[in-house]
């Protein structure tokens, strides 16, 4: 039995990520759908990606090679990328609402107006990553003291319940428990929405505003036949296979091991799983991956399947500063769960 289609629940999405470019990479076009059908979205970032690498080559030029290591330079501008996804993800600017966390004062919040800049403290900053073994991250060795991943979880989720009960979704969406492929701050993304979800309902919780149950909890991932369908496809698409040359690009092995996020079909069949039609929302999930330029290189929509070289098991690629080129999936996926005390019954 296949996922059931991704349709809005009533009420909010609350997407919830580590760095800007998650949002779009994750979940982008889940972003998209709601907004396209007017349901209010927010995405909070956790951290402005301080410590990201800075894609500036020959075949993707853009002369900010100059912004890698310098944390930040490198955190202003990718506000701006950030700013530049989310208007494309939503068909316009201020369509989809953005919060970073450490903006947010759990002693401050007032419901329908989180405000950003109010009781800052110190700023949650980027972790940090190293590669383990292909597609695989683990902590850096040299994390700093901000870095989001030693922040006390309690603190994280105290602000992200603050601004759930502000907003009141009907649905936050993130990553599943590993973070999707490791990277320190994702798992701790996951452990925090986790925490702040329950505390966010718990009317004894030191939290301001009206307890708030979230309806449905949904963790991105990617099926594993999907995904190695999806390889297999892009080492046959003659269009990729010639940019990955010009361009000093790597196509990924489709029988290597996967990363977390990708679970077996046996896996999806045991719960509640939604899948989003990435198809109807593919230009601006595009868009939305050029603008995060320094992060993401030669975004590109395949042919249509039944078009001339077109297939069903991708619609693009993309490649991030490993120069991997990743394949366009034709559905994002998540696990639904429902939080404890969600209503039975809650709508779809």
């Amino acid at each position: 039995m296949g996922p059931a289609p991704g349709q809005p629940t009533a009420g909010g999405l609350l997407a919830v990520h580590a760095h800007p470019d998650d949002e779009t990479l994750a979940t982008g076009a889940l972003i998209a759908s709601w907004a396209a059908s007017g349901r209010p979205v927010t995405v909070v970032t956790c951290t402005r990606g301080e410590r990201g690498e800075v894609i500036d080559t020959p075949s993707h030029p853009t002369g900010l090679a100059h912004l890698e290591g310098d944390g930040p330079a490198l955190a202003a501008h990718r506000e701006t990328e950030l700013a530049a996804a989310l208007a494309a993800l939503g068909g316009g600017a201020g369509r989809v609402g953005q919060v970073f966390l450490d903006s947010v004062d759990p002693a401050d919040t007032v419901a329908d107006t989180p405000a950003p800049g109010a009781g800052v403290g110190a700023r949650f900053e980027d972790s940090g990553m190293a590669w383990v073994s292909p597609g695989i991250a683990g902590p850096a060795d040299d994390a700093p003291p901000t870095a989001f991943a030693r922040v006390p979880l309690d603190a994280a989720a105290a602000r992200l319940a603050a601004l759930v009960r502000a907003l009141r979704p009907a649905v936050v969406a993130t990553y599943e428990s590993q973070g999707g492929y490791g990277h320190p701050d994702h798992v701790r993304v996951h452990a925090v929405v986790a925490r702040a979800v329950g505390v966010a309902a718990d009317p004894g919780a030191d939290v301001p505003g009206d307890p708030w149950t979230v309806a449905e909890l949904w963790q991105a991932v990617t099926p594993s036949a999907a995904l190695r369908a999806a390889r297999r496809a892009l080492a046959a698409e003659p269009h990729a296979l010639r940019l990955a040359d010009a361009a000093g690009l790597r196509l990924p092995d489709p029988d290597e091991a996967l990363p977390p996020l990708a679970r077996h079909d046996a896996e999806l069949t045991e719960g509640a799983v939604r899948a989003v039609d990435v198809a109807p929302v593919l230009d601006r999930v595009l868009a939305a991956m050029r603008a995060h330029a320094t992060q993401v290189q030669h975004a590109t929509g395949s042919a249509p399947a039944g078009a001339s070289g077109g297939t069903a098991a991708l619609l693009g690629w993309y490649a991030l500063s490993n120069d991997v080129l990743a394949p366009v999936l034709p559905h994002e996926t998540y696990l639904v769960s429902r939080p404890v005390g969600a209503p039975v019954g809650s709508p779809r």
